[in-house]
């Protein structure tokens, strides 16, 4: 038995026994699930997962024979006995291929994928095993009360599998433990977040927005250091300082109840870099690991890392950092994942301090699965979350029906006084304008931004503009040029030169800029006090002086997306007076949520997939992973030879990486179908085998505008 092998050095020298490599992974995976409870549920399941490598086939394997299933039989073990571990038997079937189907307990048969079919599958016989005593074990007792509470805990257990797994072989085959976890202790960084927040607060200052702002912060570092681990929110207004003061809440409340991490959820991949830096600033870049597909240290070659970039890269497979920022996309999305390489970070959202910033993003059609997951890792997995927000949307009725007992808790206690103080726009109605109107009223002011809903509107207006400080800001540019028209915009607006804006709501989305005036066309309540918020957003100019205009375009109709948003900011508009008001917000989202319904409110069937089954399979995890996306994205990519992109995309005829389509992230625009085809029947791309094309013709794209669709006059634009 002892000399059944698991894993061979790839220089031959050196073999890992399969006891080893089984005791390895249990002593990992039981650590990895201390802090929920389930250390010997997750022991045992690692001492399962490789036992069918005690076969003799599997011995001729490692010596270049046939491939072979080893990892049935470990799931096959553990259903039997008078106590079945089902969910260790999920987690073991699918430490290689994904977390499976669970099926149909009656018709599954040895051919089917599924968990049940596995379960009937004949195995090659694995005898050294027998000499070994199982650990007792069992799961803990609220993980299988309900189907949701079944399927995130099989989750769980498998994410410490799998991650143990690969660290234990990783480690082997290395011959040395990878240098993973460089940064510091969470007490460490709440020192230097105190030290900084003792200046703020010592700072002499008559200004109401500071004084509010170190009120903020003071409820913050008051209510993280003493309040219980829990569901709570931020309500603090554009400006109010929520950014700083959220951090040190969660290091805080991280460092009072002995949590080991802090996770910074952020809507939109435009604004990650950007929080990113201010907390790698503060804390130290070996401290913070921002976690995204197009992060630096994923667009490198292995072999031209850094050490530092290096350990980020490790970090980023399992989060292994006190401090991630990542955004809703990849959190809510890897929750509900059921491939290894998704799922292996999620045992470290156990025993963490979440802030999710812009809360009110969370996406309508996926909203309960979000809830329910918030829920679970707060009940159940020593989590603390933060809904942090200037409109905070009206969650309490969904968090009651997944945590009853856990009520959300404010943080800032006077939210209504804070509004009142740190209020710096006043909204006005302009009414129905025509597109002429608009212009002219926009070029009436030296600096303003104009928020449209349509791509095409931004284009015509930004054309009938002055070209002097104007500026276009649509997904029809790159994210490269996007960067770099923002930072001209920044820098045109601190030198108080000419700055004219025209963007679509890509600029709601946390970007830092300040403008003294604003427009924007009828849309939510939520988008309308987002686009209020580049608004003399430090407070420099009195509220009265400081208008944010919403208007409609004559010949505009509402977009079929925004019409319920538009009916709910009608609602709240008849229900107060005020519309940048808290009570306005709460009656905007209730009625947001009411008129769209529940069923609305988890459009894919997530939920029932999990409790009731898809058509008499059990525990779908592959089916529901499949569904699972928080961006409907029917798009094709298309990359532009411009600047920097020219040469990445001639390496795209060679051999590519997932390297480099990270680094062509940055040169390139996502295509509906019926544009693509324009495209590409006009004979302006390139095709490339993945689906996705290159831009031939680079008279369409300009780098102020983006890319045009009409390929006669280069003057078109995306509707």
């Amino acid at each position: 038995m002892e000399k059944a092998l698991a894993h061979i050095s790839e220089d031959g020298t050196r073999t890992q026994t399969v006891y080893e490599h089984l005791s390895g992974t249990a002593r990992l995976a039981g650590a990895f699930a201390a802090p929920f409870g389930a250390a010997q549920e997750a022991a045992y399941t690692a001492w399962l997962h490789d036992i069918g490598k005690y076969s003799v086939a599997f011995q001729q394997r490692l010596a270049g024979g046939a491939a072979t299933d080893h990892s049935t039989a470990g799931a096959q073990e553990a259903m039997k006995g008078c106590v079945p571990h089902i969910q260790a038997a999920f987690a073991v079937a699918g430490h290689h291929t994904g977390l499976p189907d669970g099926g149909n307990r009656r018709t599954a048969d040895a051919a089917d994928a599924t968990l049940f079919g596995r379960l009937k599958k004949p195995v090659e016989p694995y005898d050294g095993w027998r000499e070994v005593a199982l650990p007792q074990s069992a799961p803990p007792d609220w993980a299988s009360r309900d189907p949701l509470d079944f399927a995130f805990f099989t989750r769980m257990l498998y994410s410490c599998l799998v991650d143990a797994d690969f660290i234990d072989t990783e480690t082997f085959m290395n011959g040395q433990a990878a240098p993973r976890g460089s940064g510091v202790g969470i007490r460490s960084l709440l020192e230097k977040v105190r030290a900084k927040a003792s200046g703020y607060l010592a700072a002499q200052s008559s200004s109401p927005v500071s004084c509010q702002r170190n009120a903020v912060l003071r409820a913050c570092m008051e209510k993280g250091a003493h309040g219980a681990p829990g569901l709570y929110t931020l309500t603090v207004p554009t400006g109010g300082g929520k950014t700083f003061a959220s951090l040190a809440f969660a290091l805080e409340q991280a460092a009072a109840q002995g949590m080991k991490r802090v996770i910074y959820v952020i809507p939109y991949m435009s604004i990650i870099d950007q929080t990113a830096a201010v907390f790698a600033d503060l804390l130290g870049a070996e401290n913070v690991l921002a976690d995204y597909s197009c992060a630096d240290y994923k667009s490198l070659e292995q072999e031209k890392l850094t050490p530092a970039q290096y350990r980020q890269l490790l970090a980023s497979e399992n989060w292994d950092a006190p401090v991630v920022v990542t955004t809703a996309v990849q959190f809510f999305e890897s929750l509900y994942a059921n491939r290894s390489s998704r799922c292996r970070k999620l045992h470290n959202i156990a025993d963490s301090v979440v802030i999710f910033d812009e809360a009110q993003t969370l996406p309508v059609s996926y909203l309960l699965p979000c809830v329910s997951a918030i829920a679970q890792l707060v009940r159940h997995y020593h989590a603390t979350a933060v809904l942090c927000t200037a409109t905070q949307p009206a969650l309490e009725p969904y968090f009651r029906q997944f945590a009853p007992e856990l009520p959300l808790q404010e943080i800032v206690p006077d939210t209504a006084a804070l509004y009142s103080t740190l209020r710096r726009t006043t909204l006005c109605d302009a009414g129905e304008l025509t597109q002429e109107a608009l212009t002219a009223q926009l070029c009436a002011l030296p600096q303003v931004l104009c928020v449209v809903n349509r791509r095409k509107t931004a284009q015509e207006v930004y054309a009938a503009l002055p070209a002097e400080g104007s500026y276009c800001l649509t997904t029809l540019l790159c994210a490269a040029d996007r960067r770099r028209q923002l930072a001209e915009i920044r820098q045109r607006l601190r030198e108080g030169l000419l700055c004219r804006v025209v963007s679509t709501s890509l600029i709601e989305a946390g970007v830092d800029v300040d403008f003294p005036a604003a427009y924007r066309e009828l849309c939510g309540l939520d988008s309308l006090l987002q686009t209020a918020g580049r608004c003399n957003r430090e407070g420099h100019r009195s509220a009265e002086e400081s208008l944010v205009y919403r208007f409609t375009l004559e010949g505009c109709g509402v977009p079929q997306m925004l019409r319920q948003n538009v009916h709910a900011m009608q609602y709240a508009a008849g229900c107060t007076a005020a519309l940048d008001s808290p009570e306005a917000v709460r009656a905007y989202f209730k009625e947001l949520y009411f008129a769209r319904g529940e069923a609305a409110l988890d459009t894919s069937g997530i939920l029932d997939a999990l409790r009731k089954g898809i058509s008499g399979c059990i525990f779908p995890f592959a089916q529901v992973a499949e569904q699972f996306h928080l961006i409907e994205a029917p798009t094709r990519t298309v990359y532009l030879p411009v600047g920097e992109g020219k040469a990445l995309c001639e390496q795209l005829n060679g051999t590519v990486s997932r390297a480099l389509y990270r680094k062509l992230g940055a040169y390139s625009v996502a295509c509906y179908a019926q544009q693509f085809q324009a495209l590409e029947s006009a004979g302006a791309l390139e095709p490339l085998p993945n689906g996705s094309a290159i831009l031939t013709d680079n008279t369409l794209y300009d780098a102020k505008t983006g890319l045009s669709m009409d390929v006669e006059t280069g003057k078109g634009l995306f509707f």
